[in-house]
């Protein structure tokens, strides 16, 4: 990129993204969120995720062959 260029690029990102405080501090604080959010139960898989291994292992059981193929890929 020429000088020209950059200029441009310089000009639109600073007309793009606003200054940054540098004593900005978070609106809320998030820690307790993040602590509810792990202590929170897993939800269990959707179905199509089920039907996946399903499949894979029905792949695998039908054509043995493929077992290092789909090994490799993991």
């Amino acid at each position: 990129m020429n000088t020209h260029d950059e200029d441009r690029v310089k000009q639109l990102l600073h007309e793009a993204l606003p200054p940054v405080d540098p004593n900005a501090e978070p609106a809320r604080d998030l820690w307790p969120a993040v602590l509810t959010r792990m202590d929170a139960r897993p939800a269990m898989p959707p179905w199509f995720d089920w039907a996946l291994m399903g499949g894979l292992l029905g792949l695998a059981a039908f054509f043995p062959s493929a077992i290092p193929v789909l090994l490799y890929y993991l």
